[in-house]
């Protein structure tokens, strides 16, 4: 049997279409709480570190009572150090302690803790969601991919979003590197799902055989 285009986006989001949220154990609504913890998520995501490190130190965080801007500039330096020791995140846990305590307040300070306010300002504008993005300490580029990937499951403005790590994972398949024709291919799943199984798939070099063998199955 010929295996399609078709066969290999679906046997792909079978394999690997759980998002990065999902993983963090974050219900991700457009609500100030999911969206402040997206964030978090993001600048742990953004370092040289595995993304199970970086997921393990959310989950931390979020258990220790730090899932709102308010929580997290109101812990200790030291409590943020220590929730992310637990979750395995030594190497940059000093500096990304002190980098979540300023972008809570941040987030306080010009969005009154409501992220849905930075939606509203960038206007359904990609290029002003990223700037004010990496306006937060710790959240560059890597770190506006992966929110933006994320959040374009509630904030549709933003979708079909697929950055230069999701299409690489796309072409490791053989699939088209292009948005449009991938969202053709997909039809009507998820785009974040999507998103996030192409780069799961270009960051795990066994993962693009692992798709192919299911798909022909």
């Amino acid at each position: 049997m010929t295996t399609t285009q078709r066969d290999t986006i679906a046997a792909l989001l079978d394999d690997y279409g759980r998002t990065y949220t999902e993983d963090a154990g974050i219900s991700l609504k457009d609500a100030p709480q999911p969206l402040y913890q997206l964030l978090v998520l993001s600048g742990l995501l953004s370092t040289r570190i595995r993304a199970g490190v970086a997921v393990s130190a959310a989950r931390e965080l979020f258990a220790a009572g730090m899932r709102d801007p308010k929580r997290m500039a109101d812990a200790t330096w030291q409590q943020r150090v220590d929730a992310l020791g637990r979750g395995g995140y030594r190497r940059y846990d000093e500096r990304t302690a002190t980098q979540l305590g300023d972008g809570a307040r941040l987030v306080t300070e010009r969005y009154g803790g409501d992220l849905r306010r930075m939606r509203a300002e960038a206007d359904g504008t990609l290029a002003e969601l990223a700037h004010r993005l990496r306006d937060f300490p710790g959240v560059g580029p890597a770190g506006v991919h992966i929110f933006v990937r994320e959040v374009q499951s509630v904030w549709p403005e933003f979708a079909p979003y697929l950055d230069d790590k999701a299409l690489d994972g796309a072409r490791r398949l053989g699939l088209p590197d292009s948005q449009a024709s991938l969202k053709r291919l997909a039809g009507d799943a998820e785009p974040a799902r999507l998103a996030s199984a192409l780069v799961r798939v270009a960051l795990d070099k066994r993962a693009p055989a692992t798709v192919r063998e299911h798909a022909a199955a």
